[in-house]
Order: C-alpha cells, then sequence, then structure tokens
C-alpha cells in the first residue's frame, strides 16, 4: 500500500520529465488521440519498439490537461489493485481529460480499475505495455470490447530516413535492410541491444508468463525462425529438426511467438480459410535488423531478407497478407475485407534468368484475381511489362516505400 500524496508527487514528477524531455522523431501512423470515451486506447506491440515513447508524444500534444503514471517506476514497487482507489481520488480531484498509463500490466487485475474508468466516460484512457500482457486476444476478456487497439512497429523506412537525418535512395535501402528499424538499434547500433530483446521475449514474455520449461527448445525455435525467413513451414516440420515432442507443442510455442510480435506466418491464399490453415505458412521476422544480429544462417540470403522487409511495410498497411501459389507463385496478396486489393512481387534483382519466372507467377495471379495492374519490387531497377491488357511495373524500394 502506497500514500495517496507519495503516488501523487511520483505522478507529478514523472509528467515534469516527459513534458521537458526531447521525445525524437514524431511517429507516422494512421491514427491518433482516442476521440472516444467509451473505449480505452490500447497500444501493443513488440519490445523496445517505442510504445512509451509514442504514448509520451501523444501526451505532450495534450499539454498539461493530462493525468500520467508509469507503474514500472521504482518508487511505486509494492503498488497493488487497492492502490488504484489513490490514483482514482488523484484523477477526480484534478481536471485532467486525458488518462496516461503505462506498463499498467505490472498490477494484478488491473483491467478492473481501467474498467470502470472507462464505464465513467468522463476521460479519455491511453494504456501501453509489454505485450505479453497486453495482447489484442486477451483484451476481449479483460475489457468487454470496451477497448481500441493499435499496433506500433519497428521504424518503418520513412521514419528510419527522419531518424538517421538521410536521404531516400538504393544506399539507404541498403542501410535500413541489415539495420532494421529498433530505435535503440538504429542510434547507438549495439547488436547486444537486439540480442536483449530477443532474450527477454523468451524468458520474460513466454518462459515466465506460460510457465514453459523448455527454454532451450524456445530459444532454438526462435533462431530457426530468424534464420528462415521467406521459406515455407508447417508445425509438423518445424517438430521433425527441433527438440519439441509433439505438433500441438510446437503450435503452442509458434503463438507464443507470433502474439509476441517476433514472427509472422503468412498463409497461401484460399477462398476456403480450412485449406489456409492446412497450406504451408511462410515466416517473415518482425525486423530485419532482428534477423542480421540474431540469424544463425551461414549464408546471408539478402534476397529473403529484402522480402521480409516489403512484408513489413506491407503489414503495417493491412492485416491481411497472403501468399499466392498455384502453377507458379506471387509473394504477395494483400486484402482488405477479404477482397484482394493488389499484389506484389519481390526481386532483389531482376535477371535473365529470373525475369520469366517472376513476371510467369505475377500474371497468372493477375488473371486469377482479375486484377489489372501488379507490381515487382526490387533493389534499384525500374521498367515496365505488358501482357494482353495487364501490366506489372518494376519499381525500386525507396520509390514504393513512401
Amino acid at each position: 500500500m502506497i500514500l495517496k500524496s507519495e503516488i501523487e508527487e511520483i505522478a507529478q514528477s514523472q509528467k515534469k520529465k516527459i513534458i521537458t524531455r526531447d521525445l525524437g522523431i514524431a511517429r507516422i501512423v494512421d491514427w491518433t488521440l482516442p476521440d472516444t470515451r467509451s473505449h480505452a486506447l490500447i497500444l501493443t506491440g513488440i519490445r523496445r519498439c517505442g510504445k512509451s515513447t509514442f504514448m509520451y508524444q501523444l501526451m505532450k500534444k495534450t499539454g498539461e490537461n493530462c493525468f500520467f503514471l508509469n507503474l514500472d517506476d521504482p518508487r511505486l514497487y509494492g503498488f497493488d489493485l487497492n492502490d488504484f482507489s489513490r490514483v482514482h481520488e488523484i484523477i477526480s480531484e484534478g481536471t485532467y481529460k486525458y488518462l496516461f498509463f503505462d506498463e499498467v500490466q505490472l498490477v494484478d487485475k488491473w483491467e478492473r480499475f481501467i474498467r470502470q474508468l472507462v464505464d465513467l466516460q468522463e476521460y479519455y484512457v491511453v494504456l501501453s505495455g509489454s505485450n505479453a500482457s497486453m495482447l489484442s486476444s486477451e483484451l476481449g476478456t479483460h475489457l468487454s470490447g470496451r477497448h481500441i487497439s493499435k499496433e506500433l512497429f519497428p521504424f518503418s523506412y520513412e521514419e528510419f530516413i527522419n531518424c538517421t537525418e538521410a536521404q531516400r535512395g538504393i544506399d539507404t535501402t541498403i542501410a535500413f535492410l541489415e539495420t532494421g528499424g529498433f530505435p535503440a538499434y538504429v542510434k547507438t547500433k549495439y547488436p547486444e541491444m537486439l540480442s536483449e530483446v530477443l532474450n527477454d521475449i523468451i524468458y520474460r514474455d513466454i518462459c515466465v508468463r506460460f510457465g514453459v520449461r523448455n527454454h532451450k527448445a524456445l530459444q532454438q525455435l526462435s533462431i530457426y525462425l530468424i534464420s528462415n525467413v521467406g521459406k515455407l513451414m508447417t508445425a509438423n516440420s518445424l517438430r521433425k529438426v527441433l527438440p519439441v515432442a509433439s505438433t500441438s507443442t510446437m503450435m503452442e510455442y509458434l503463438n507464443y511467438f507470433e502474439n509476441a510480435y517476433l514472427a509472422f506466418y503468412v498463409p497461401r491464399f484460399s477462398y476456403s480459410y480450412r485449406k489456409q490453415i492446412q497450406n504451408p505458412r511462410k515466416i517473415y521476422a518482425i525486423d530485419t535488423g532482428m534477423v542480421s544480429v540474431n540469424s544463425r544462417s551461414f549464408s546471408n540470403d539478402v534476397g529473403r531478407k529484402f522480402e521480409n522487409m516489403v512484408y513489413l511495410s506491407l503489414r503495417r498497411r493491412y492485416n491481411e497478407v497472403f501468399y499466392f501459389s498455384e502453377k507458379g507463385e506471387c509473394d504477395f496478396v494483400f486484402c482488405k475485407n477479404g477482397n484482394p486489393e493488389g499484389l506484389i512481387q519481390v526481386c532483389l534483382t531482376l535477371t535473365r534468368d529470373n525475369l520469366k519466372r517472376e513476371l510467369d507467377g505475377l500474371y497468372e495471379a493477375m488473371d486469377y484475381f482479375k486484377i489489372k495492374q501488379g507490381l515487382i519490387i526490387t533493389l534499384e531497377q525500374e521498367d515496365q511489362f505488358m501482357k494482353n491488357d495487364m501490366e506489372v511495373v518494376v519499381k525500386p524500394y525507396h520509390q514504393w516505400e513512401s
């Protein structure tokens, strides 16, 4: 139990520190502060991607008319659910419009207090915290649908350029491909930082939270996924090469990594959901810098990492991304509300040897979906091809990602 006066003093000192500090570059997102008091805004994303800093940026926009409390402050050690009643008193005595809570998941049964605030509909409530405890799939239970979840990723290409004050072009594409977008790594270039993120996900977000004792298997699986981006996998095929006893256990482990935003598993497009589940999925990682630092692959497959980079650009914009595979293959089909909106083929460098394969797979997908224009993303090439009434545009990444 903590005194009300102590909580108030800590909250004021935290807020003062944030208001006066340099919060770095503005993150580029298509959403902002909540415009409704009936739902809490939840910021989710992988560790160290900038959720707290982004919350501070939102908070700074509100000026003085906000309350902020970071529950990860050592001065609040021992804070429990009962202490929220004193927080509520402090809020009620003020003239606050916005309420910000960082690392709120550190307090057991935090959702009861947040639900109470949301039900009052007197404040705009914004939360962020470790993704392991703030998963969108769990929030339906905690807040009974009274929340809006927004994802935050590591820096995009444009944010990377803004942070490094570089120019858009081939050189920065290569730099972004190698470095990725974790803010701290972009600034420091300390590879230990990305290794630490990976270890924290394994031990703190998965082992501790879900009681997994097989630490070694999780570590091996994480490295395998990061080392095999762009490749097809099934839980059963992974079980044959990693020390996991059953396919069901492997599926649990894969879900843990996906929920922690470490890995994404892209399904093969099919109008049948059953077939989507049955077919192998493609592996992609949250960040190409994470791949660069932690991959154990002996061959530095730049092409697959480049494909991963394009996937992340798409994933920021679309929740529904698939690969197409019939006679030929197309790397990405992106959809909105189940309706295909576009097709992308990824090829680091087009050559005489691969041009026909890349075009044939894309043309087949264009014909299948009745889409008249397709796109091939390359490192630096530009071109254009026509077949019947179908057009394929070849564009370098730095021109496409804008």
